[in-house]
């Protein structure tokens, strides 16, 4: 069957969906979300990821949409200035390099503009798995029922496909000791491209301007163990960030009365995914949902748009063995990738361990 599904409408479904139309397939993506989810953080597009967005067409895009950060600061709990430069910054690393730093959900209507022969269908997601040796028989959650000859799974940390195809989360998810909440506000503080950061013991947040100055996107974190919480409570998420971090100080009442007030909050543990395979039958995963590094690798993105290419590169190539192709080019690259999150705990990778990492892979089978 010349038909694929693929769970999941951020970044890595649409650039699969793109790669696999090129290759001749009819692809279908179901998101859960009722639209294109808003708000996320800066996310960086390194190395291998850069050549994706440039064979996609979407490069002169992404750059017109840069962030175009000028540099950092920080600031102690009375807000006095203890750090400040215009060499790099936290989410991006340096800013002298051809990395392109660009919002998420910026980057994520570029990718999904670049799909749009592709069948979409938000508001819904996948409740049953039925295979068999030509197809998957796939029951949604709106009740529908309908075949397909492939299934991936882009749909994250969280996946859905992951749990219905290789079963429960907590068999394949390695908690990094931290907890991140992202979300937007106005720009109260008047920042012009500018990152300010503080933090006081296990907590701290940073703040920045995206395009336009009018808004600042907050990155509030705490470290903690593995804690219980429902992933879809959103009022839940807050109050547990209002609890590990409403003792900070500087800006933080009214960084925590924007937090309440925000439409595009979003909250998760900072983890990763380990899984023996990827591929299960004629169903496979995809970016996080198979291989998460976590936003402190800064690569998820660019995991997921490699990820993408290489899958339909190799189902369109020969669909025999197209996924044990697929595990064996990018696992090299994954486990560099997650290892940046844990090669400098509470800090930064080194700039050449990311440099070795987003380049770690040849696109050309």
């Amino acid at each position: 069957m010349n038909t694929v599904l693929v769970s999941g409408a951020g970044i890595g479904g649409p650039v699969l969906a793109y790669w696999l139309g090129r290759h001749g397939f009819d692809v279908t993506i179901v998101e859960r979300a009722p639209a294109p989810r808003r708000g996320g953080q800066a996310v960086d597009l390194r190395g291998a990821a850069v050549t994706v967005a440039e064979r996609m067409g979407i490069l002169e895009q992404a750059l017109a949409l840069k962030t175009d950060m000028r540099g950092m600061s920080m600031v102690d709990g009375d807000g006095n200035e203890t750090m400040r430069t215009t060499e790099r910054t936290v989410s991006a690393g340096r800013l002298d390099g051809d990395d392109i730093e660009i919002m998420r959900d910026d980057l994520v209507a570029v990718v999904t503009g670049a799909a749009r022969d592709a069948e979409t269908i938000y508001g819904d997601s996948i409740t049953a798995l039925e295979q068999d040796g030509d197809g998957v028989e796939v029951t949604f959650e709106s009740g529908g029922r309908r075949r397909f000859g492939y299934v991936v799974g882009a749909d994250g940390l969280h996946s859905n496909v992951r749990a219905l195809a290789f079963g429960d989360e907590s068999r394949f998810v390695a908690h990094l000791g931290m907890y991140v909440s992202i979300y937007s506000a106005p720009n109260f503080l008047d920042l012009d491209r500018w990152q300010v950061w503080h933090r006081e013991g296990d907590a701290g947040y940073g703040v920045y301007s995206v395009p336009g100055n009018a808004t600042i996107r907050v990155n509030a974190g705490f470290g903690a163990g593995p804690i219980t919480y429902d992933h879809r409570d959103v009022d839940a998420q807050k109050r547990l960030v209002e609890e590990h971090c409403s003792a900070l100080r500087w800006e933080t009442p009214r960084l925590m009365k924007a937090m309440w007030e925000a439409d595009d909050f979003y909250f998760d543990a900072m983890a990763q995914i380990h899984m023996d395979r990827w591929s299960t039958g004629r169903v496979t995963l995809l970016g996080d949902a198979g291989y998460c590094a976590s936003p402190l690798s800064g690569q998820g993105t660019s995991l997921a748009m490699v990820g993408a290419y290489v899958l339909a590169e190799e189902l369109g190539a020969d669909r025999d063995g197209a996924f044990d192709r697929y595990e064996e080019r990018m696992r090299p690259f994954v486990r560099l990738n997650q290892e940046l999150a844990t090669e400098n705990p509470g800090g930064p990778a080194s700039d050449e361990s990311v440099r070795r990492a987003a380049t770690a892979i040849s696109l050309d089978r």
